[in-house]
């Protein structure tokens, strides 16, 4: 976090830690944001961090759908990693409607948890897109095809963050575009930052 919103940094490509000279390119990114956000004015800052919360608030209203979105069958108790877990089916629950245009995705989708049978944390969720479904409007469609998978670890107490995510998306733009996508994305290392 600095001034208020996240700023993310390579550190690592593949697994293999960035050349030095990638390294000391990131470093002067790194520099460069903090001096930039340090003269902002407080209108652009207020601005920058509304943003980020906007972005916040559409994440945290899509979790709380969940429970509304879906039904959870417990499949099965296991081990995942290194965790004890409940492993739960989630599949739509007919009738429901979204609350927001961010929440129609819910609709088309079904998935599996791995819960936390210590701290009921998610450690793991995997869901794919079952029935299209359409986003922003008319602009665009999910189509089946499309899932993704986020895992979690703790890095302190009470704190979970990602540890690896993957995504594979295929959508039709205005319903005769096609476009597909794959991001796969690990973390590791995480350690606090010094506050700015």
């Amino acid at each position: 976090m600095i001034f208020g919103s996240p700023y993310a940094r390579v550190i690592a490509v593949n697994g293999k830690p960035v050349p030095a000279g990638k390294k000391a390119e990131e470093q002067q990114k790194l520099d460069s944001e903090i001096s930039k956000r340090r003269a902002e004015t407080a209108e652009q800052r207020q601005t920058r961090i509304a943003e980020f919360d906007k972005e916040r608030s559409r994440e945290h209203s899509m979790m709380e759908q969940l429970t509304q979105a879906f039904n959870f069958k417990l499949l099965n108790e296991q081990r995942f990693a290194s965790h004890q877990v409940y492993v739960l089916k989630a599949t739509p629950k007919p009738g429901y409607q979204p609350p927001n245009m961010q929440c129609q995705a819910l609709k088309g989708m079904q998935g599996k948890l791995w819960i936390d049978k210590a701290t009921f944390q998610w450690v793991k969720v995997e869901a794919e897109v079952v029935h299209p479904v359409s986003i922003e409007g008319i602009l665009a469609r999910v189509e089946p095809g499309t899932r993704f998978e986020l895992e979690k670890t703790p890095v302190d107490v009470g704190i979970w963050l990602p540890k690896h995510y993957s995504m594979r998306s295929n959508a039709k733009v205005l319903f005769l575009l096609s476009h597909r996508d794959r991001d796969d994305e690990s973390y590791w290392a995480y350690h606090k930052s010094k506050d700015y």
